[in-house]
């Protein structure tokens, strides 16, 4: 019969300093904790050490404590009993209502503040890279001149390509609020992210561009203009621009660069080309010599740079000839710096972290436990 009394006031207690410890959380963010996203959910399996630690602390704490064995406890029987022996098992109960707060506290609850509409300045861009074989031509130049050098083996040589992804990743860490979309082209066209403000994913999905990921055997400038041109077609920026990247002519896809300039127009867009290289004879990686270096062979890729001044003449952009590392560097500059800016909205949602609320109850109990063992409830010896 204690033992049923004892246990009954022992989960009494345990839900009582439950509910204590809940008041604060509850009378000042209740409603906030009700709607709270929990950010790490896989912790409330944590709760299951509550019942344990609860009879650990209690229970089987007075069972396996010492006892002494005396001939006859009728003296003591007949002296008064002490509030604390009723009080015995509360340090273990708070014990175990701390825990369960500080389990809720590791969840991490996080309130959603309401998205705000804020005004910003920026453009749209869409960059459009060529990854025709041609781009594996090495580019002249010093790696020095490049916002950032690229990791290189021993003897190896940049590429057009690796030269133009250092470029186009130093050109959107330099916006703030543009959004700027990829589209690769060589003998087709694919669009590798639209316009965004992640430009940490942007960042990446160029680092891992390589060729032979399409088809490298033609170059297609009309459906890569085309591409980027037709994500423009729900822009809601007064300035829309696409900088088209390529080292060769047209000689493959289904629309035409005159066709996809005029779309262009149609749709706004103002096209800026950047011409890599100049139609002269380049070296070309060619395997290994027998002691591993790298070994070149000369190279011709022709260029068309008529067609590329007619397409940014015909959509009111600018042309540039980029015949060295510097020179492409200074030509993403200058586009840049001629940009006009529009203003359009864009939605920011910030959290506010809601654990503090329990982790508070959690420590205000756990403190509990310690006073009333230090103070109230010493054990002798």
């Amino acid at each position: 019969m204690k033992s049923a009394l004892r246990i009954l006031g022992i989960v009494a207690a345990f839900a009582a300093l439950l509910a204590a410890g809940a008041a604060y959380p509850w009378l000042t963010r209740g409603h906030d904790l009700e709607t709270a996203i929990w950010q790490r959910p896989y912790f409330v399996w944590g709760l299951l050490a509550a019942p344990i630690a609860l009879f650990l602390s209690t229970i089987y704490q007075g069972a396996r404590r010492p006892h002494v064995m005396l001939g006859t406890v009728f003296g003591l029987a007949r002296g008064p009993k002490g509030v604390r022996t009723y009080l015995r098992d509360l340090p273990g109960i708070a014990r175990a209502a701390a825990l369960v707060f500080l389990v809720g506290a590791m969840c991490r609850p996080v309130s959603l503040i309401k998205d705000e509409r804020t005004e910003d300045k920026g453009i749209d861009i869409v960059i459009v890279m060529d990854l025709s074989g041609s781009m594996k031509a090495v580019f002249d130049g010093d790696p020095d001149d490049l916002p950032s050098r690229p990791n290189l083996a021993a003897n190896q040589r940049l590429t057009r390509l690796e030269t133009a992804k250092v470029v186009v990743k130093d050109f959107i860490a330099r916006r703030k609020s543009d959004r700027i979309g990829v589209v690769v082209f060589a003998k087709q066209a694919y669009l590798l992210s639209p316009p965004t403000l992640d430009y940490q994913l942007l960042t990446k999905l160029v680092s891992k561009l390589t060729l032979r990921v399409i088809d490298e055997s033609g170059t297609a400038i009309g459906d890569g203009l085309a591409t980027a041109v037709s994500r423009m077609r729900e822009s809601d920026a007064q300035s829309k621009v696409v900088v088209l990247l390529t080292d060769g002519d047209n000689n493959a896809g289904k629309l035409s660069p005159e066709f996809a300039a005029q779309l262009a127009v149609d749709k706004g867009c103002v096209v800026h080309t950047i011409q890599i290289g100049t139609g002269d004879e380049v070296d070309v990686e060619d395997g290994t010599d027998w002691l591993g270096h790298p070994r070149y062979v000369r190279q011709r890729f022709p260029v068309n740079p008529e067609l590329l001044k007619r397409i940014s003449d015909q959509t009111r952009g600018e042309h540039f000839v980029a015949t060295d590392t510097k020179a492409l560097t200074d030509g993403m500059h200058r586009i840049l710096d001629s940009l006009e800016k529009t203003r359009f909205e864009a939605s920011r949602s910030s959290f506010e972290d809601l654990f503090p609320l329990l982790l508070i109850p959690g420590v205000a109990l756990l403190g509990l436990d310690v006073l009333l063992r230090v103070l109230l409830l010493r054990r002798f010896p």
